[in-house]
């Protein structure tokens, strides 16, 4: 395997940028997610449950090192303008050490509109959604021909010769190691999928088969989560070596992870079952 493509994606829920090459720190790709819009209102990170009109615009690191809003063609740069558009008051808020973001999801994927809402804390440093994220990767085998920032990876992996791969290697990754580049990763978690991957944003327009298709050959599986054990460099065309010696992960993998890992381990089953489905006529 080898990195196909990267991805950053600096202001959470907004589309991101794609990358040749980028530095990791203990915190992801270096701008990742690294600022969020705040409802000043409730203190939370708005993300695209909440706020749908995210979607539509793109998140840019501008050449001092801020965050910019693009959209329609318009850069947003101040809290103004970005309350204005959102019809709230806002403001960009840039993740820090002393500091976590607070999101909000539905109970209900499929009745947001009168599901009560859950929310929880992130991680320090950036606004991932998940303490055990702050790398994700996801493979061309998974993607299935959808486009990848759908997803919101960092690293899409691809197959040097592909004809023939069926299988999604990732899935079997979590609780090993993953070198790329001078890059070490810790697998910790599969990623699972909501209703967001179906949602319109700019160049793609609403696609409910996107989530069918990983609910139904997938168990709603798609993507892995990594943390940062060694910094460093990636650039795409590094080939990924995955290593089973991961003495932390075995020891520390949560419970969670290993439940969506029993899952995932049963994907080829399922895709066979699938395949050989007699077919209605």
């Amino acid at each position: 395997m080898q990195i196909a493509e990267l991805w950053r994606y600096p202001i959470k829920s907004l589309g991101g940028e794609r990358l040749e090459a980028s530095e990791v720190t203990e915190l992801g790709l270096v701008g990742d997610r690294g600022w969020g819009i705040e409802d000043v209102a409730t203190g939370n990170i708005l993300t695209g449950r909440r706020e749908a009109a995210l979607l539509l615009a793109e998140g840019r690191l501008a050449d001092d090192g801020t965050a910019e809003v693009h959209l329609d063609g318009r850069v947003l740069r101040t809290d103004d303008e970005l309350s204005d558009w959102l019809g709230r008051p806002v403001r960009l808020r840039a993740a820090d050490a002393g500091s976590r973001g607070t999101f909000e999801a539905p109970l209900d994927d499929l009745d947001e509109e009168h599901s009560g809402w859950k929310s929880w804390t992130g991680p320090a440093g950036a606004f991932h959604d998940s303490k055990r994220t702050r790398v994700s990767l996801i493979s061309t085998t998974t993607l299935a021909g959808r486009d990848p920032r759908r997803f919101r990876a960092n690293v899409v992996l691809g197959h040097d010769d592909p004809s023939g791969v069926t299988e999604s290697v990732e899935d079997g990754w979590v609780g090993q190691t993953l070198v790329l580049g001078n890059v070490t990763l810790d697998v910790r978690k599969h990623i699972d999928r909501c209703v967001m991957v179906t949602r319109p944003q700019p160049g793609l327009g609403r696609d409910l088969n996107v989530l069918k298709r990983i609910n139904a050959e997938r168990a709603g599986l798609a993507a892995i989560g990594a943390l940062v054990t060694q910094p460093g460099w990636i650039t795409v065309g590094d080939v990924v070596t995955p290593r089973t010696d991961s003495a932390v992960a075995h020891l520390v993998r949560p419970v969670v992870s290993r439940t969506v890992s029993q899952a995932a381990r049963q994907l080829p089953k399922l895709d066979r079952l699938r395949r050989h489905r007699p077919r209605q006529t």
